[in-house]
């Protein structure tokens, strides 16, 4: 074939390779072009899965008329094709009948009567994305010069070029079929919020859109929605659904809160235990915000395949979606908790007029006032009382105490805590109270890392009882944080002296303590004398010196030299009824205020 007709020729195998729709007729197109123009007589594309040691004809040019089957896996072993493509060159077999290297060539030469194989590395890949030969036969013994191979070798690049274009249209195909599914996935995420539908079906749908499996952790109902399991080892789909509802669900509500706070790298390790074993599985925790305002958070588990940019697209779409969805619970039970607040403020501050109507509009809030309640004030540790949407949360977490305590309850939110309302109930039912109490601290400590202040007021049978009820409380409240009390607080707890040091100012008394003993306290702690303790039983006996000389084990002389020291180093005189009070109530306000437990920093 002279030059001419060879460039007519590539023009009509490039006219016949760009004339295919899609790979395999591209494929096809250029095999019989290869045959056609190079005067070959049969011919195939194969796929190298060198992986697992064949070669895969992916299309054929076999003009013959006999059907017959033929094979479509090759052993690598027993082919040329490996060969050419680790050398990046063409492999020549001169007569396939006479070739001992490649038996597999050689037995099907004498069943198909071919003579002359030339195999040819493509230098592109199928849709596995497996490299791919030519191979050509003739039937006759079939010599092959220089210019030959050059003329095939640009027929296989034209195709290669075709090929390499199809990819990328498939490509392109794909990412734009997944991107119209991205924004039907986003219209669909929208539509379902604006149809006002729950946070469960919508964390379905997001489970079902991203790659990964997920949690969806929502706050303003304290409650968590698991995916697929992201670990099969650990759980299936419905266990770890199951799970994560149930005993997971604190740990993985924790978990998420303690990462936003961080505010460092979203990526973590859970450590997680549903009580039979210990496991632990990476996770990114992304939070979800509307307004600076965190109403949940969405734990994403790595698998093999990364995000894309248009997965990426997809998170941001269902993160949006869940954070609306979640905020608009948010704002119904905030009007809900607000009416309520608003109402109870009004009676313990004193400030409605008539009963009739405060019940009423009590009764429409769902409390029932009409009947004797009590209040428990939970006051939250002073320095978690300005997380955002934490109320939502443990407000849940108390109403589900109540109800597995069978105790009918109206949960009241306020700054900083929460006032429970439940029935009153006197005689041995106040235990019940007091286990409550009990376990709502050591229930909500589990949130903060710290125990609140729990207290109880007394009964309160008509409106006109709850604001002394709720100074009561208050006063409960302060004596706990003066003293360094946390958890479950019960009057029995503190004597009237403690409620002494609440009423006034702690300060003050501080002051008229140290004014009174503090100078023999300081003198006792420096030098190892006894003084204090000395003075303290002397009073304690009523100021007789034989009583307080055999309760300590002293000698009355011994005794009375020590009261004589004290009056001379410190001035202190109990000979007058004013003195001796003043003095004891100063001993007794010391062993208040040094005993308290340190508060926490």
């Amino acid at each position: 074939m002279d030059q001419k007709s060879q460039i007519l020729s590539l023009r009509d195998v490039a006219s016949q390779i760009n004339s295919g729709g899609d790979l395999t007729t591209v494929l096809r197109h250029l095999v019989f072009a290869a045959c056609h123009h190079a005067n070959w007589t049969l011919g195939s594309i194969m796929a190298i899965d060198a992986a697992h040691g064949n070669a895969h004809v992916v299309v054929r040019h076999d003009p013959t008329l006999i059907q017959r089957p033929l094979p479509d896996k090759w052993e690598l072993a027993t082919s040329p094709s490996l060969i050419a493509l680790q050398r990046n060159e063409p492999v020549y077999i001169r007569d396939a009948r006479e070739s001992e290297e490649f038996p597999g060539y050689r037995r099907e030469a004498f069943e198909r009567d071919y003579r002359t194989v030339l195999v040819m590395p493509m230098n592109c890949a199928d849709a596995e994305g497996r490299p791919m030969v030519l191979s050509v036969v003739a039937r006759e013994i079939t010599d092959v010069s220089d210019e030959d191979l050059a003329f095939i070798g640009m027929i296989v690049h034209l195709g290669a070029i075709a090929v390499e274009r199809e990819h990328r249209l498939e490509a392109e195909k794909r990412s734009a079929d997944r991107l119209q599914r991205a924004l039907k996935a986003h219209t669909s995420l929208l539509e379902h919020v604006l149809a006002d539908g729950s946070v469960s079906s919508l964390s379905a749908m997001v489970g079902r859109l991203l790659p990964n499996p997920v949690v969806v952790v929502d706050f303003t109902a304290n409650q968590v929605i698991a995916g697929r399991s992201p670990d099969e080892g650990y759980f299936d789909d419905k266990s770890w659904q199951d799970a994560a509802a149930t005993i997971l669900s604190r740990q993985l509500t924790k978990a998420a809160g303690d990462a936003i706070d961080r505010a460092g790298d979203a990526a973590i390790t859970l450590f997680l235990d549903d009580g039979s074993r210990h496991f632990k599985l990476p996770a990114r925790i992304e939070p979800l915000n509307v307004d600076m305002q965190l109403v949940g958070a969405l734990i994403i588990f790595p698998t093999s395949q990364k995000f894309s940019d248009l997965d990426l697209l997809m998170l941001d779409s269902a993160k949006f979606a869940l954070s609306v969805q979640m905020m608009r619970s948010f704002i119904r039970f905030r009007f809900e908790t607000r009416t309520q607040t608003e109402l109870f403020f009004e009676i313990v501050e004193r400030r409605w007029r008539d009963a009739n109507d405060v019940l009423q509009r009590a009764q429409r809030l769902g409390l029932n006032l009409a009947a004797p309640q009590q209040m428990i004030v939970v006051d939250f540790p002073d320095r978690t009382k300005n997380l955002g949407g934490i109320s939502v949360d443990l407000h849940h977490s108390v109403m589900r105490i109540m109800q597995h305590a069978k105790v009918p309850a109206s949960i009241i939110a306020n700054d900083g805590g929460i006032v429970c309302l439940i029935p009153f109930e006197g005689g041995k039912r106040e235990d019940r109270t007091g286990k409550l109490m009990s376990r709502i601290a050591e229930e909500l400590g589990r949130y903060f890392d710290e125990e609140p202040i729990v207290v109880s007021g007394n009964r309160c049978a008509s409106l006109s009882d709850y604001p002394g009820a709720w100074d009561r409380c208050g006063r409960m409240i302060r004596i706990g944080r003066s003293f360094g009390r946390v958890g479950a607080l019960f009057g029995q707890d503190f004597g009237p002296l403690p409620m002494l040091v609440a009423a006034a100012d702690v300060d003050d008394v501080r002051s008229f303590v140290y004014e009174s003993v503090g100078a023999i306290v300081d003198h006792d702690k420096t030098h190892g004398t006894p003084y204090f303790e000395t003075l303290s039983v002397y009073l304690q006996e009523g100021c007789r010196s034989q009583a307080c000389a055999d309760t300590m084990g002293l000698h009355v002389t011994t005794l009375r030299y020590r009261l004589s020291r004290i009056q001379e180093l410190f001035g202190i005189e109990v000979d007058t009824p004013e003195r001796r009070f003043a003095v004891e109530l100063a001993i007794r306000l010391h062993g208040v205020i040094d005993s308290r437990k340190p508060a926490e920093k």
